[in-house]
């Protein structure tokens, strides 16, 4: 699928193994920019340190999905990425065939000009051929962007997860 971005065209591919380390690097940059901001515990230093492992398996593994945006040809920068999975079946939502994506980004520079919105329809696409009849997503409620993006794309709230820190 091609978009034309700010006069560049973005190519959203399915990542191959050898686009595990750039895959990993779009994921690092989303721990700094969102987690690094919005959690004092989150490791940032995670992606780089140990996440090609699971990131290759999200490129290889049979339920799992990453898609990648890339800057003017198939091999071009990455612009952004998408990774999701199919959940397995819970006892008690038996009905519920679930995909969720797990983590998205795209670059700064990219944003607001429809990267983002094509990755999530290739997400639903790829979760309807599997079916999946339910989509779920989770962002710090402090990203009020994503949340407000998210939502512009058919995501409702459906759980509120609170929390509290605890002086040791």
């Amino acid at each position: 699928m091609i978009v034309t971005v700010v006069g560049v065209e973005v190519i959203l591919t399915t990542a191959r193994v050898e686009d595990v380390p750039a895959l990993v690097a779009s994921a690092a940059a989303l721990f700094r920019e969102d987690g690094g901001r919005r959690d004092p515990f989150m490791d940032v230093d995670w992606p780089a340190r140990d996440g090609h492992d699971y990131y290759r398996g999200m490129v290889t593994g049979e339920g799992s999905l990453a898609l990648l945006a890339r800057a003017g040809s198939p091999d071009g920068p990455v612009a952004g990425h998408l990774t999701a999975r199919l959940r397995g079946r819970d006892e008690l939502r038996p009905d519920a065939v679930v995909a969720e994506l797990v983590s998205m980004r795209v670059d700064e520079e990219h944003r607001g000009h429809g990267v983002g919105a094509r990755l999530v329809e290739g997400f639903f696409a790829w979760a309807g051929e599997r079916g999946a009849n339910q989509a779920v997503v989770s962002a710090y409620a402090a990203n009020t962007d994503a949340i407000r993006f998210y939502k512009a794309r058919g995501f409702a709230p459906m759980h509120v997860s609170l929390q509290a820190d605890l002086d040791a």
